[in-house]
């Protein structure tokens, strides 16, 4: 290997380095363990409808101030973010829907998310108005945020206690695209 394509090399991997970051920040539970399993037990007690997803979008936008961290399509790019270490969860990449339970997405709405920036709102926001955040929240992964569940674990990656009510899990890549199963998926 020359020169050049060694540095090249070295350039490649340094810009790559940012997105393992990133990664691994995404599949960080901001759960404390002592609050875990309780926070794992809870559903939400909302149907899953076009009438709660409105109301979670005019929440989003509004009263509860999502938009300004997390920015309009959820991508965790809005106004503010760019101040913010760690930055915000991007709600359309599908790990962060995949590894985690809608209790702990709620439970870090209402309480908070210990080492970030992320407030608790449960002085802010219902319980209900806080489930139907989660479920416009879902809607920024595209056909990663429903779908059949997957894997044990019970979350909205994975069938649980809502099973037949359209879980949170990975479809795979879209239409044609294969799908995932499981544990092995690393989509």
């Amino acid at each position: 290997m020359n020169v050049t394509s060694g540095l090249c090399m070295l350039s490649i991997l340094m810009m790559a380095l940012p997105v393992a970051a990133a990664e691994q920040h995404m599949m960080q539970l901001r759960v404390p363990d002592d609050k875990l399993a309780e926070a794992r037990a809870l559903t939400s007690p909302l149907p899953d409808s076009p009438g709660t997803i409105e109301k979670g979008k005019a929440l989003y936008h509004g009263k509860g101030t999502c938009v300004n961290c997390h920015g309009s399509e959820g991508a965790g790019d809005g106004p503010v973010a760019a101040q913010l270490n760690p930055s915000p969860r991007n709600f359309q990449h599908h790990g962060f829907w995949r590894h985690r339970t809608e209790g702990e997405i709620f439970w870090v709405i209402k309480n908070g998310s210990p080492g970030t920036s992320m407030i608790g709102f449960a002085g802010q926001l219902t319980d209900e108005e806080i489930w139907a955040l989660i479920q416009y929240e879902r809607t920024f992964a595209g056909g990663h945020g429903h779908g059949e569940g997957m894997g044990p674990r019970g979350g909205m990656g994975h069938r649980g206690p809502r099973e037949g009510r359209g879980g949170m899990g990975h479809r795979g890549m879209g239409s044609g695209g294969g799908s995932c199963e499981g544990d092995q998926c690393n989509r």
